[in-house]
């Protein structure tokens, strides 16, 4: 983002954490070039004031190791590794080499290596932080003395000495973020500088333009961005009350939700269920009914809970139709309101001689991979859940989706969430969903409007158009194994 245009960054919703400023990060930034006059020893000096560590052994991210007159750098991205030869303290040639295979990608007649870290400041910058970080803890140590808090008076002016210790000596420290307002010079309660800060800030028409923001899961990812402020705050104070920061460090901190809309300008929201939030700031609604598969919303049966007249309840309904889906080799995904259900109910199924395992928000995150590997590669026909089985799985082979109790009104019996869930059989040209309920409530109602909706949409297209709906086939992929 320094140093070209066509960029795409891929980020979670820490994109609006405080970074330092953009301005410190680029001018830090070290540039190479052949034939340039360079010494060694000053080379290493330079990148050990970029914060890059030397070492004699393997080479990570963030380090840089001396062979002779040939210096080897791997940057914050840890992908590649420069290799600089230096002849007559001169450059005489610059290497781009891949991580892993140590083969020469280019031969490029100039390079920039930037920090691998953020919060880069120069000396003046640093002496005047400290000046104020002092001045900051004076004054805390003696609203501590004053309130009687001896322990967390000591604590907190331990640790700031040695921070500003740190500071003074090398120009970083751990936790340096936590000093930012000093280290930039911003004002108490000022907007952070985040990696959103690093894109262009053309203004055209009030608005910020310069590139797009693509907010995916966007009736997620919405509530998550408003939430990060207040829960960051809140341990932060913790973390203040009791003498482990100074109250500077609440301005590390990421953006509120009115900065981050500041911030992104022109912005795509990606949802299959948007909020009011996207609808009602969006210009323009495009719904996409048609699939490049021709495939079709799968259907939606609503049946009893209990069947006064067979004398069967649901869990007797759903290994019927178990039994017929793993006959021809399907795969079933059950979703129940409560873990313990779930777990309950796939010790039931495995008893009956029926492969089954569970997954829920205690499932590690590793073994919820293996576990869904497993289920793609047959090892288990039935994938019982919670709350996880929504967004982003990618399971072409599912082709029944039973949600349990569905007429139980609540946050996992919305309107949203039945039609999340009922997502992850619209993959399959053979997928079905069952709703097991006594009642139609109102989200039941809306979601299976919705699909009715979108099923004679998508029909008359494929008549029109004489296309045959065609299941999505992916690829099994094995995780890598970690030793």
């Amino acid at each position: 983002l320094a140093s070209r245009k066509d960029v795409i960054v891929i980020a979670s919703v820490s994109c609006i954490y405080n970074l330092g400023l953009p301005l410190n990060y680029a001018e830090s930034a070290l540039r190479l070039e052949v034939e340039k006059p360079m010494v060694r020893g000053d080379l290493a000096r330079q990148l050990v004031k970029l914060q890059f560590k030397r070492t004699n052994g393997i080479l990570k991210r963030g380090f840089f190791r001396v062979r002779g007159d040939v210096i080897e750098v791997v940057p914050a991205s840890g992908e590649i590794i420069y290799r600089v030869e230096l002849v007559e303290q001169k450059i005489k040639e610059i290497f781009v080499l891949d991580f892993l295979s140590q083969k020469i990608i280019e031969k490029p007649k100039e390079a920039i290596i930037f920090p691998p870290k953020h919060f880069i400041s120069d000396k003046p910058q640093i002496k005047e932080a400290i000046k104020e970080i002092k001045k900051e803890l004076n004054e805390r140590l003696k609203y501590f003395q004053k309130k009687g808090l001896y322990i967390e008076a000591e604590r907190l002016k331990r640790r700031t000495l040695y921070d500003m210790e740190m500071l003074e000596s090398i120009g970083y420290c751990h936790g340096i973020e936590n000093y930012s307002r000093h280290l930039t010079g911003k004002l108490a309660g000022e907007s952070p500088e985040t990696l959103l800060s690093y894109f262009p800030t053309k203004i055209e028409n009030g608005q910020r333009t310069g590139f797009l923001t693509i907010i995916d899961e966007s009736h997620l990812s919405i509530p998550q961005i408003r939430g990060m402020y207040e829960g960051d705050k809140s341990r932060k104070e913790s973390l203040i009350q009791y003498g482990w920061r100074l109250p500077s460090a609440l301005d590390n901190r990421p953006l509120k939700f009115e900065e981050f809309e500041k911030k992104i300008g022109q912005v795509i929201f990606t949802s299959a269920t948007p909020g009011n939030f996207e609808l009602t700031h969006s210009n323009q609604v495009v719904k996409q009914i048609i699939r490049p598969t021709g495939l079709i919303d799968p259907p939606i049966e609503v049946r009893p809970v209990f069947d006064a007249k067979k004398n069967n309840g649901q869990i007797e309904d759903l290994i019927k139709e178990i039994k017929k889906i793993t006959a021809k080799g399907g795969r079933i995904i059950v979703n129940t309101l409560t873990k313990k259900m779930a777990e309950d109910l796939t010790d039931f199924l495995l008893k009956k001689g029926i492969k089954a395992n569970f997954m829920h928000s205690e499932t590690k995150t590793l073994d919820r991979a293996e576990i869904i590997l497993k289920f793609r590669q047959n090892k288990f026909n039935v994938l019982v859940g919670v709350n996880l089985l929504r967004e982003g799985l990618d399971l072409p082979e599912v082709e029944l989706v039973a949600i349990l109790d569905a007429d139980r009104e609540g946050f996992l019996r919305s309107e949203t969430s039945l039609m999340q869930t009922m997502g992850r059989t619209a993959r399959n040209v053979k997928g079905k969903v069952i709703f097991y309920a006594d009642k139609i409530t109102d989200s039941m109602r809306k979601s299976i409007d919705e699909v009715e909706r979108r099923r004679k949409i998508q029909i008359a297209y494929n008549k029109k158009h004489n296309i045959q709906p065609e299941s999505v086939k992916k690829r099994v992929e094995k995780l890598i194994d970690i030793d």
